[in-house]
């Protein structure tokens, strides 16, 4: 879309409050509810639903006139920029072919829907900004390691149906990739693919590069390095949800001994006995090293001057800050 360009159909940002703040309830009943009858505006599916025998809340007026509103709005685009075309998901079938039918009546007009499909998640809810669970472009609101996470997750009915809807390889090579994780779907190539391929398209190879070694961290070894120079905003969002502990660090800072540390200081573990145990069979890590019942804690383990990563067993992780 270019705004700035001086052709005839450049594009246009409008807001409809322009036209609609002006007009009247008692306007808008006589000169565009007169238009088309209620019988028309039950008709629509989406209304339907929401008033058939099987709907617990029904429908209020303002969610039943809404149509008459978008189809307005419709209407007068069409009178003043003559615009022709309204584009938009499936589920606004109605309320566009409102517009054209108001088009048709009130200003002997022709004008057209076009709609496709709704993206919908494996549950059947759509991606909405009212939905749970969204991913948004804006790294403010999804942060590219969340979103490179997101792709990475998706199920393998989502992954086979979305890559065709958002990579931008060819028919060919998708259907490749298609057979290729049915042959072994555990290796989850499509998830892969389509995490490397979108995080790059949105966010770009650097925050792609940092998101992939964020991740890696979880499940890699012999990472304490890369772990350290976690920017602290990314640290959180790897453990986003893992039990949190706090520790004094005027503690840490004059050295303490791991048993005391994960039994008392932070309460990582409920007594001395149960952290030697965990010690002495090699099933605690600190910052993603192994460490024995000898260790001591000390600044030098700070992450950010703030964290340390407790690991006990192979995916329990906690997170002490120390402050």
């Amino acid at each position: 879309l270019d705004f700035e360009s001086d052709a005839d159909n450049a594009a246009v940002m409008v807001n409809n409050y322009d036209w609609m703040k002006d007009l009247s309830f008692l306007e808008f009943i006589r000169d565009v509810g007169k238009h088309l009858t209620v019988n028309y505006m039950m008709a629509k599916d989406s209304v339907k639903k929401r008033l058939g025998a099987d709907s617990q809340n029904g429908m209020s007026f303002t969610e039943f006139s809404y149509q008459l509103v978008q189809g307005y709005d419709f209407y007068y685009l069409y009178q003043n920029l003559n615009c022709k075309l309204q584009m938009g998901g499936s589920d606004q079938w109605g309320n566009i072919t409102t517009g054209t039918e108001l088009i048709r009546r009130k200003a002997s007009g022709e004008a057209f829907a076009l709609t496709c499909p709704l993206i919908t998640k494996s549950d059947g809810n759509k991606f909405g900004k009212t939905e749970e669970g969204n991913i948004w472009l804006d790294p403010e609101k999804t942060s590219p390691y969340k979103f490179y996470q997101f792709w990475l997750n998706i199920s393998d009915e989502d992954a086979t149906r979305l890559i065709k809807i958002f990579s931008l390889k060819d028919k060919a090579t998708i259907e490749g990739l298609i057979e290729k994780h049915q042959q072994e779907p555990h290796l989850r190539l499509l998830q892969k693919e389509m995490a490397l391929e979108l995080t790059t398209r949105i966010h770009g190879e650097k925050e792609l590069q940092a998101a992939q070694q964020a991740s890696n961290i979880l499940f890699g070894k012999h990472v304490t390095e890369e772990l350290k120079a976690l920017p602290e905003k990314l640290l959180l969002e790897v453990f986003e949800g893992v039990p949190q502990h706090e520790a004094q660090k005027s503690t840490v800072e004059q050295g303490i001994d791991i048993v005391t540390f994960l039994a008392e200081e932070s309460g990582v573990f409920a007594s001395k006995g149960e952290a030697r145990r965990m010690l002495k069979s090699n099933a605690v890590s600190i910052n993603k090293v192994k460490v024995d019942e000898n260790s001591q804690i000390t600044a030098d383990d700070l992450l950010n001057d703030k964290y340390i990563l407790v690991q006990k067993g192979k995916k329990n992780y906690f997170l002490v800050s120390v402050t």
